[in-house]
């Protein structure tokens, strides 16, 4: 029986835009939502269309097992969101649950793997193609027994190939754009194998589409994985850059249930993706963005909005790859509209998702600060006197957006001006007039007039937690 590839769409992101004015909501499209679930989601139709008077509660099941994969509010319902990630260009493997090993659960038997590049595509030169294949095998052997050595004739393990179109293994390529690779779980003949689309343009930088990047996810699925619903994990279905590759905890997990650990005395750890309603969430920094609150965790944002009931996690470069990962202070200039991001004695702006021309620049150039200081921990501007408090360590400093200068008297100690928040801020933002002020798992609203704090709650108590 031939052995369907597992194919990756590795294309658009899936996450919203910056609102202009407003958010226009898409209307109900039956037959994409059909189609949607019958390809991922195995809806039997036996090719009749199913309509509102047709086996509603197996489509409402089938909505509510694609919302749950996805992290969307469970509905069943096609509603906006979901109809907004349904039309996203996605992996043409059926979803399944969290690092999930391919069906039949296949493993190589041996653990020392031979691969062969076949031939080169000529966007790159052939050392670049070599260094990112020899990477990305790289990344599995580190946290697995897994060997893989390159061999240079005859057959391998995992041949790897650029392709074009129909290329005879029953799936054709689409041309630029859409399917960029697939690969074959482990196993003879076509086993293992991994191709490229020879009509997309790779590259070994930030530019569509970094075969490094699409090497070592292609690689988990030779070796056993399918996708993972974790979208900090290099096995989720869709193509994210984020200017590193790196195998996250889920990725570990799921390559260690199959061939287990590195044999290695030292044990690598990967990022772990922040889960929302995790009780002990700390941030890194917080901003509003044109209406919006956005909350920074290492290589990520969680994004709340009243258009999207549902809180929305994501990378940070999906918006704005020029931007590090880590960030440690932001706020927003309304009247500009524009947000400043700080790290260590850098910072950049930017207006919605474009990045400023100029940038990084450094703060003591642009803000006054004395070299004593070598990063913000939190930051905020207050619309009403058009003041920015910039907190360091047990002081804060106050900056006059107007004049461009720092104001005279300061830094001044924190708990002498905010009575009750401590003396050490993760993060800062402002809202309806009220400073919310952050520290580890608590969240003080403070009222800058009255100098009182209001009230005291988690940290995370703006994701609609249960």
């Amino acid at each position: 029986m031939h052995r369907l590839p597992l194919l990756l769409l590795l294309w658009g992101a899936g996450s919203h835009g910056f609102p202009a004015a407003s958010v226009n909501r898409q209307d109900d499209d039956v037959e994409m939502v059909q189609k949607y679930l019958e390809n991922y989601y195995d809806l039997k139709s036996n090719g009749e269309q199913i309509g509102r008077q047709r086996k509603n509660s197996l489509v409402a099941e089938k909505l509510k097992q694609m919302q749950e994969f996805f992290g969307l509010k469970v509905t069943g319902k096609p509603d906006a969101e979901t109809l907004d990630m349904m039309k996203q260009a996605r992996c043409g493997v059926p979803d399944v649950a969290s690092f999930a090993l391919t069906e039949g659960n296949p493993r190589w038997e041996s653990t020392h793997l031979t691969y062969r590049i076949e031939n080169y595509t000529p966007d790159l030169p052939r050392e670049d193609v070599n260094n990112a294949i020899k990477k990305a095998f790289q990344l599995w052997s580190n946290v697995t027994p897994l060997t893989f050595t390159e061999v240079f004739e005859g057959q391998a393990d995992i041949m790897i190939s650029f392709v074009w179109r129909d290329h005879g293994d029953n799936s054709p390529f689409d041309g630029p754009g859409g399917n960029l690779a697939h690969a074959f779980q482990p196993g003879p003949r076509l086993g293992g194998d991994v191709h490229f689309d020879e009509e997309e343009v790779w590259t070994s930088d930030f530019r569509n589409y970094n075969l490094y990047r699409v090497a070592a996810h292609e690689l988990g699925h030779s070796l056993g994985l399918s996708h993972s619903t974790d979208i900090g994990a290099l096995m989720y279905p869709s193509y994210i850059f984020s200017g590193e590759v790196q195998l996250s905890q889920d990725d570990i997990n799921g390559i260690q249930t199959i061939y287990g650990p590195s044999k290695n005395p030292s044990h690598p750890a990967g990022p772990q993706t922040p889960k929302v309603c995790d009780s002990k969430l700390t941030f890194d920094a917080i901003t509003t963005i044109r209406g919006e609150m956005m909350f920074f965790k290492d290589r990520f944002y969680i994004r709340t909005s009243a258009y999207y009931p549902e809180p929305e996690l994501n990378f940070i470069a999906i918006f704005w790859p020029n931007l590090p990962n880590g960030l440690q202070a932001a706020y927003e200039v309304a009247h500009k509209d524009e947000v400043r991001f700080f790290k260590g004695t850098k910072y950049w702006a930017v207006q919605g998702q474009n990045m400023l021309p100029g940038y990084p620049k450094d703060i003591y150039r642009s803000f006054g600060f004395p070299r004593s200081v070598k990063n913000i921990d939190a930051a905020v501007f207050d619309e009403d006197t058009g003041k920015t408090y910039f907190f360091v360590a047990n002081k804060y400093w106050r900056y006059d957006e107007y004049r461009r200068s720092m104001d005279a008297g300061y830094p001044k100690m924190i708990a002498a001006d905010f009575p009750g928040i401590g003396q050490k801020v993760d993060a800062v933002f402002q809202k309806d007039g009220f400073f919310y002020f952050f520290h580890r798992t608590r969240q003080y609203k403070f009222d800058p007039k009255t100098k009182r704090i209001l009230t005291l709650q988690k940290a995370n108590s703006w994701f609609n937690c249960r």
